[in-house]
């Protein structure tokens, strides 16, 4: 596959229900279909937090869409209000995205790739649940698979969720609290068929690396890089050995067949 692409940058904006997503795509400049990795970012994050990763896949031939979740952080770009936001929104959200870039016809819609890292990780491996085989592969960074089970612990009687909680300097609805309430991720991933790859930090204290551990043992697939000293959030030497893995897995999975 050729490396040396030009890349050029685009905005789109999608549907998502009463919403608008907004998000950025790296393009090789070509005439052919292209694979499309979507990328999906964390709490309170945006979807420049992967301009990096845009710009290093685009380079190599591989489309990359960087979205901005509705009301997934105080600087979205996308509309709606992080006092509405839940991970079933932005699930909702990536499945837009997906269903968009699918019928785009200079995307190879037998190759779209879906990759998230924290809460977007979450996000990600609950969206490519659903679709399954349609999506090509998975990588994930620090997968924030812990949100559940820490907000139960911070809140184990339900009726006792506030309506409005500041946390990490955004303010959350009570609907983000109560809809993941009784919401348990190891039993709602792990029959995705294809080849998933996770990277996470041996010194993550915001995601316990166990959390990826586990993860790994339900995939069929899935390989867990552990990289040593880092935490939630790689250093720039790391982050580079780590969109470079990346790519690699995308490169390594893309499938072969015509488009279709």
């Amino acid at each position: 596959m050729k490396t040396d692409y030009r890349v050029s940058t685009e905005i789109i904006e999608i549907e998502s229900g009463d919403n608008t997503l907004h998000g950025t795509l790296y393009k090789p400049e070509t005439d052919s279909v292209t694979p499309l990795v979507i990328i999906s970012h964390g709490y309170n994050g945006a979807g420049d937090d992967f301009k990096e990763e845009g710009a290093l896949f685009a380079q190599h031939g591989i489309a990359t869409y960087t979205l901005d979740f509705c009301g997934g952080s105080t600087g979205s770009k996308s509309t709606g209000n992080t006092e509405d936001m839940t991970i079933f929104t932005e699930k909702r959200d990536l499945l837009n995205a997906y269903h968009y870039f699918k019928l785009q016809d200079d995307i190879d819609s037998n190759n779209i790739f879906l990759f998230g890292g924290s809460q977007g990780g979450l996000v990600t491996a609950l969206v490519t649940e659903e679709l399954g085989n349609e999506v090509a592969g998975m990588a994930l960074y620090f997968p924030a698979l812990c949100i559940a089970d820490n907000w139960r612990d911070t809140f184990p009687d339900a009726d006792r969720i506030p309506e409005k909680k500041e946390f990490w300097g955004m303010t959350l609805g009570r609907n983000f609290f109560t809809s993941i309430h009784d919401f348990y991720v190891f039993d709602e991933i792990g029959s995705y068929p294809n080849n998933v790859l996770i990277l996470h930090g041996n010194r993550d204290e915001i995601v316990p690396l166990s959390y990826s551990q586990k993860a790994v043992s339900l995939y069929k697939n899935a390989e867990l890089v552990v990289m040593e000293n880092e935490g939630h959030g790689f250093s720039p030497e790391a982050g580079k050995t780590a969109r470079e893995k990346v790519l690699s897995f995308i490169k390594d999975n893309i499938r072969r067949e015509d488009k279709g």
